[in-house]
């Protein structure tokens, strides 16, 4: 297994939104140190308590929302219905979603 890099952020996460009116997907991506709020808003949600079929919306124009997280060598990924959006996931989603806003865009 190769090695980190030493710059190499302690967690890292992205949201992906889709479905809604028009069925578009939006994408949030946030990273951060050893002592970001990230890691603990990751360590606080229910990964293992997501069922396969959770992300399945009910009714018309609902939102599936995607979370992906690496923190450290730990990769974690769950599939939420718009209901299932509380509590904890709604802290990380929130918090990765402002993170994503106060970045600017990259020059190309």
């Amino acid at each position: 297994m190769a090695a980190e890099p030493e710059d190499a952020p302690a967690v890292a996460v992205t949201v992906v939104r889709t479905g809604g009116l028009a069925g578009l997907s939006r994408r949030w991506h946030a990273v951060g140190g050893e002592e970001s709020d990230l890691v603990a808003l990751v360590h606080r949600c229910p990964w293992d308590d997501c069922r396969e079929d959770a992300a399945a919306p009910e009714g018309a124009d609902r939102f599936t929302w995607s979370v992906s997280a690496v923190c450290g060598s730990e990769e974690r990924h769950a599939e939420l219905a718009e209901h299932d959006l509380d509590g904890p996931w709604r802290e990380l989603v929130d918090a990765v979603r402002e993170r994503a806003r106060s970045v600017p865009a990259p020059q190309e």
